[in-house]
């Protein structure tokens, strides 16, 4: 491996140990390439721009407003409203009624964090309150918006589709019934843990009138995904007009037909929208600079060459890709495993038969559980910041989730049909 290449990863490693944020520890690490390589110093201005001047990347901040403007107003409370009343006389049915409306939420937001803020933000104060533990509650809600990146609309899938060049429509199809999937697997253990440990308590099952009442009441949120998919998949928009529609729609209804939305709401809407934005293309930016660094320098056809002999036998190619993908998650942010990772991957991956759009799911519930393991977990630290519990009580909490979660990729990654039957 040339020094350039070795030079830029210590420097990657070290600034990712001293928690300095992902995108200028990886803008660090192409600084360094660069100088130390004798590249021309154009070159990293010129590849921070053309990164991000893709068409499918105005898919991101669309969504990413629309998801604030769904937050700052009433629809998250519906969505968690609705979920009461379908399983909340369940076993643990308050565990049940976070991860439903995570599921539901994720279909709006498209964030990981974001989820977790939004329905942990009501959920873990809930759930403590009728008796369920504080690090479990508080473990359900990190893991349950993790659901946010696998089920459409997806910021990660978005950012892999255009890296990979799938169709971003055709992931998002491609993600509904994995994303329902996890969500079930979540449950499953929510229910044993919540039924091991005695935790809260019984509720009533809701009567059918209530549950009407509460389907209407959420009809606004419940009507998002449908506008979103329904146009994806009809042939009618591409994914970035369906985020700017859903922004539309969302502004409309919550400002003029609900009338949620004050002018100092609108103004914080904006304002964090606008932050998110700015971390999320500078990872965008930096880690296509970085990929091309890699490019230049031949990664990918050494890191072909040492995996070569795995080429003929997807099975065990597949398996040593998920283990690597998993412990990368615990060390670097999602979209900057995505963004790096991917071109690295997939000539190894076309060359043993693997679908790309199938790759795309295995790659984002991969990253998905990078959200719940230190250093990097930022679900761990939104859930720590709401229940106010150490990083370390949480992290062991987690830990049941990470596993299960942890099976329903393997799951998902040697049954391909669950991913493409949709397609």
């Amino acid at each position: 491996m040339e020094l350039p290449i070795i030079l830029s990863v210590i420097t990657l490693v070290s600034l990712l140990i001293l928690s300095v944020p992902i995108g200028v520890a990886i803008g660090s690490c192409v600084a360094v390439a660069v100088i130390s390589g004798g590249l021309p110093p154009e070159f990293l201005i010129q590849k921070l721009f053309t990164s991000i001047d893709s068409f499918p990347l105005l898919a991101v901040p669309f969504f990413i407003l629309a998801g604030e403007i769904m937050q700052k107003g009433s629809m998250a409370q519906a969505l968690l409203n609705i979920s009461r009343c379908l399983v909340g006389h369940i076993t643990g049915g308050m565990a049940h009624v976070s991860i439903l409306t995570c599921m539901f939420y994720g279909s709006l937001s498209g964030s990981s964090p974001a989820t977790v803020a939004a329905v942990g933000g009501i959920m873990i104060p809930a759930m403590e309150k009728d008796g369920y533990d504080k690090p479990f509650a508080t473990a359900v809600n990190t893991a349950g918006g993790c659901l946010g990146v696998m089920i459409p609309p997806s910021v990660p899938l978005i950012i892999y589709g255009t890296t990979a060049n799938v169709s971003v429509g055709d992931l998002f199809i491609a993600g509904i019934i994995p994303g329902i999937f996890i969500g079930i697997l979540l449950m499953l253990l929510s229910w044993f843990l919540a039924k091991k440990n005695k935790y809260g308590h019984i509720t009533p099952k809701a009567p059918f009138g209530e549950t009407l009442k509460a389907l209407n009441a959420a009809k606004y949120a419940l009507f998002v995904p449908i506008i979103v998919l329904g146009g994806i998949y009809g042939g009618i928009t591409t994914p970035t007009e369906a985020g700017a529609i859903a922004v539309i729609y969302a502004f409309i209804v919550e400002c003029f037909v609900l009338r949620t939305l004050s002018v100092r709401k609108i103004i914080d809407i904006f304002k964090g929208a606008s932050i998110t934005n700015a971390s999320i293309f500078l990872v965008v930016a930096t880690a296509t600079a970085f990929g091309q660094i890699l490019l230049i320098y031949n990664v990918p056809d050494v890191l072909v060459s040492a995996l070569s002999g795995l080429v003929g036998n997807q099975v065990l190619l597949l398996f040593v890709v998920v283990i690597f993908l998993i412990i990368m998650g615990t060390f670097m942010d999602a979209l900057a495993n995505i963004l790096i990772l991917t071109p690295l991957l997939q000539p190894l991956l076309i060359t043993a038969g693997v679908d790309m759009t199938h790759f795309g799911i295995i790659m984002i519930v991969a990253c998905a559980i990078g959200f719940l393991t230190p250093p990097v977990g930022v679900n761990l630290f939104v859930g720590c910041g709401i229940s106010k519990i150490s990083i370390e009580s949480l992290s062991y909490a987690v830990l049941p989730f990470v596993g299960i979660m942890i099976v329903g990729l393997f799951i998902l990654t040697y049954v391909p049909m669950i991913s493409l039957i949709l397609l």
